[in-house]
């Protein structure tokens, strides 16, 4: 997105998407990815999974489709949330590189979010209301727009890399535990458990049905390549890797990632995530990956980012969430959740 202006705005069209936009939404996130260095690349089918119709998002009536000319210049998704007691009104979306500076960006945002707005204002919530949205630090159009329309940062996190080669690091299994794969039969106390370990993590948000749907039956996951630290009947912790074949090839690297590393409460300060990482390297390997990734929240309660980097991990680039009160720019000195913020309630 860009904070630019074209000469005449009104040749900027917004229409609202239908399902046959999957593949140019796909193009302009690849374009976009491209443009700013980001190796990665999306189809049309594992977005359409990764954002499925739920009580928060339908696709046909939260996706806008920016058109200049009759070419699709950009997307922007947004919804409505609940994370750590804040109602979020929170937007995705990406320009064209071809369309950035030309005024596509700041439309397609603050539409949204005046959408996304009328929706809070129905909301039961009471407590604080922010927008945000999310950005890697290389994504400079992006990070423009939303200095640009008051958002401040709020958090960073990283996204990190290990190698797999050479020698890889040896935890063994916590006393009474058992790592092994998931069963099918497993899949929904696994998925609770996540959910569980997650919700004293900043940016929670209490999964659903859609999301239990993405992780365990969309055609791009292999639950196969999970791991799962039981003790006796109980999941005491989680990593759900993952292969994406397809950008693999199309950006010419064998990369699995760590997606998920969780450990429930009662588990934890006792080695449960490094030997879930440990055996998930090996797993990564014998799959034929030379690389393993994952991302990580930069203040994570945990010490996940101390953890990582005494596993081998470095950091690749970082991510931003950006926030402002809902009904206007971000003043000096506010913050996220009210603080600093009076009005923000």
């Amino acid at each position: 997105m860009s904070t630019g202006r074209i000469v005449d705005a009104t040749a900027i069209t917004l229409r609202q998407a239908t399902p046959a936009d999957w593949d140019v939404i796909a193009d302009v996130v690849n374009a976009a990815r491209k443009a700013d260095g980001i190796a990665e690349v999306r189809t049309a089918e594992n977005l359409a999974e990764e954002y499925p119709d739920s009580e928060r998002f339908v696709f046909e009536r939260d996706m806008l489709i920016a058109q200049v000319g009759g070419q699709v210049a950009g997307y922007c998704m947004g919804y409505v949330a609940i994370r750590e007691g804040v109602l979020t009104a929170e937007t995705i979306g990406d320009v064209h590189p071809a369309w950035r500076r030309h005024g596509v960006g700041s439309l397609l945002l603050e539409t949204t979010a005046d959408r996304l707005q009328q929706r809070a204002a129905e909301h039961p919530h009471v407590g604080p209301r922010e927008r945000r949205a999310y950005a890697m630090e290389v994504e400079t159009s992006a990070l423009a727009l939303l200095d640009h329309h008051g958002y401040v940062p709020i958090r960073f996190g990283f996204e990190m890399r290990r190698y797999l080669t050479g020698s890889l690091p040896d935890h063994p299994v916590p006393e009474g535990l058992e790592i092994r794969p998931a069963l099918e039969s497993e899949h929904r106390a696994i998925f609770d458990a996540d959910n569980e370990a997650f919700e004293d993590h900043w940016g929670h948000r209490a999964k659903d049905e859609s999301d239990y749907v993405s992780r365990f039956q969309g055609s791009e996951m292999d639950p196969s390549l999970y791991l799962v630290a039981w003790d006796g009947d109980q999941v005491a912790g989680v990593v759900m890797n993952a292969i994406f074949a397809w950008e693999n090839e199309a950006i010419g690297v064998r990369r699995g990632w760590l997606e998920h590393v969780s450990v429930r409460r009662p588990w934890r300060g006792r080695g449960v995530a490094k030997a879930l990482c440990s055996a998930s390297f090996l797993l990564l390997r014998e799959h034929g990956m030379d690389e393993a990734w994952l991302g990580v929240d930069g203040s994570n309660p945990t010490g996940a980012l101390q953890l990582y980097d005494g596993l081998g991990f470095g950091v690749v680039r970082r991510w931003f969430a950006y926030g402002r009160p809902m009904d206007r720019p971000a003043p000096a000195g506010w913050q996220s959740g009210g603080a600093g913020d009076p009005g923000s309630g």
